[in-house]
């Protein structure tokens, strides 16, 4: 019997016992409600043992009780999640001498996972150690990139067929990425709706498991893993979390981790979320604004532009449709937060910087991040004495057009 963890539905309350019960579900509560929170019996007072700055974790099953993986021999891992965060003082002294603001600027290097070298490959982890031990043979998903890269590597270790259905603005260097590790793309007529669409007809109509999406309590379980990592290497929670954000798994993921934390510490405080968006699809921001603008009247979650099809060359950062904004925008407000747009166009110049600075090339939507950064000093979204996390996504392995413009 199952006694490390549990599945709690977060609208009615419903327990299930675990993940094979959630996958018989359908990934869905008797209620309908497809969220659930994972619940473990661990004390969290471990978690101040094992957050010591003395470890050096191999990856993020350190944190193996708070986990929804019951046997170590069914991981899936290429040492992903115990990745470096960096003081980046080239941020910090543009910030002093522009602004005359004081603060640290910390960047979780997410290009440097052991995976894909992307922010997913915490998420695709968990997910294929958990399919493995429990009997899953098939999976499939709608992705702009990232997910359907990381999880086409991972299941691929763990032997389980993986079907990918992509929009037809995909960068061509991921699609290679997927097949290299031998799995199914398939790619679109239409964008990335159209994608999500024939992923539900597949999975209907073989009945194959497919990804919950953002609010996939195994993304989110993987991920919820970060504010394990900021207190193990900053010591604190950061003031402030910069992420650019199409869906918004780290959002959601943010949230739960401080919420499961707070169960046991509650002066764990959630950081002020300051999320990301390029001005050619912006919908979030869109949303935001004019709820800001109206003082948030009742049900402004719900109202929130389509963008039918966004010409963007941040192929990751596409949705135009974002339906986690109902559940991300109330996280950042609880945060005191908000949702800041950067310019494509500025772009490449950013990631020049950062190749100048650093010496590294970083993937077009970190790049959005560190956009934001310079944005949210402009707005007047730092102050003096904070700490600054930037949750970058990805390197530029699998954006070689983007490489190259910044080699120009």
């Amino acid at each position: 019997m199952n006694n490390k963890y549990k599945l709690v539905c977060t609208k009615c309350g419903k327990v299930i016992e675990d993940f094979a019960q959630w996958f018989e579900m359908n990934q869905q509560c008797d209620c309908g409600c497809k969220r659930a929170d994972v619940v473990y019996s661990a004390d969290y007072h471990k978690i101040t043992e094992l957050t010591k700055a003395e470890h050096r974790p191999e990856n993020f099953y350190h944190y193996f009780d708070f986990l929804p993986v019951m046997d170590k021999a069914n991981i899936v891992s290429f040492g992903e999640g115990a990745i470096p965060i960096e003081e980046w003082d080239f941020l910090e002294k543009f910030a002093k001498e522009k602004y005359g603001i004081d603060c640290k600027a910390m960047v979780y290097r997410n290009d440097l996972n052991g995976g894909t070298n992307t922010f997913k490959d915490i998420a695709a982890s968990l997910a294929a150690s958990v399919f493995k031990e429990n009997g899953v043979k098939e999976f499939c998903v709608a992705s702009t990139g990232n997910t359907a890269t990381a999880y086409s590597r991972y299941l691929a270790k763990a032997g389980i067929k993986f079907t990918v259905f992509v929009p037809n603005d995909v960068c061509p260097d991921t699609v290679e990425a997927i097949r290299s590790y031998g799995q199914n793309v398939v790619i679109s007529e239409g964008n990335y709706g159209a994608a999500k669409k024939e992923a539900a007809d597949f999975h209907q109509k073989n009945h194959v498991l497919m990804s919950a999406g953002n609010i996939d309590p195994l993304r989110v379980e993987g991920k919820k893993t970060m504010v394990f990592e900021y207190l193990r290497q900053i010591g604190k929670m950061p003031d402030v979390y910069i992420q650019a954000v199409a869906g918004g798994t780290g959002p959601i993921a943010l949230d739960k981790g401080v919420r499961d934390m707070q169960t046991t510490f509650p002066d764990v405080k959630l950081p002020r979320m300051l999320l990301i968006q390029q001005d050619t699809c912006d919908p979030m921001v869109q949303g935001w604004n004019n709820a800001v603008a109206n003082n948030f009247p009742e049900g402004y979650e719900n109202d929130y532009p389509v963008i039918a099809n966004p010409k963007t060359m941040v192929s990751i950062l596409s949705t135009g449709n974002p339906g986690m904004f109902p559940i991300v925008a109330p996280i950042v407000r609880k945060s005191g937060g908000t949702f800041l747009q950067v310019k494509e166009s500025d772009l490449v110049d950013f990631g020049k910087l950062v190749k100048k600075e650093r010496g590294i090339y970083f993937g077009p939507a970190s790049i959005v991040c560190l956009a934001g950064f310079f944005k949210a000093l402009e707005s007047g979204q730092i102050h003096n004495g904070e700490t600054v996390l930037l949750n970058t996504g990805e390197g530029a392995a699998r954006a070689q057009f983007f490489k190259d413009l910044i080699d120009k």
